[in-house]
């Protein structure tokens, strides 16, 4: 069997895109972000954001596909956690 650079790409997009999951999921569900750092999934989502334009740049799927849905996930996060911080009494 032949392992392409598209395979490894593949591979290398689900399982970066899975491992960001559970802690969507969890953020997601619960809503809470107390222990998160806004700073950190500011910069987060912006370099995915930017992983994506990179992706549609080269025209490369595998950057794309993963990039779009670590995207979606992370601004969902993102949104919770400055909602969170400047509307929610501590």
């Amino acid at each position: 069997m032949i392992i392409t650079s598209e395979i490894i790409g593949y591979l290398a997009a689900t399982l970066t895109t899975a491992s960001f999951l559970p802690q969507a999921i969890l953020t997601i569900k619960t809503k809470d972000t107390e222990s998160l750092s806004l700073g950190m999934y500011s910069l987060f989502t912006s370099g995915v954001f930017l992983w994506l334009v990179y992706g549609i740049y080269i025209s490369n799927n595998a950057i794309i596909f993963a990039n779009t849905i670590t995207f979606i996930l992370a601004a969902s996060i993102l949104s919770f956690k400055i909602y969170n911080t400047l509307f929610k009494k501590k």
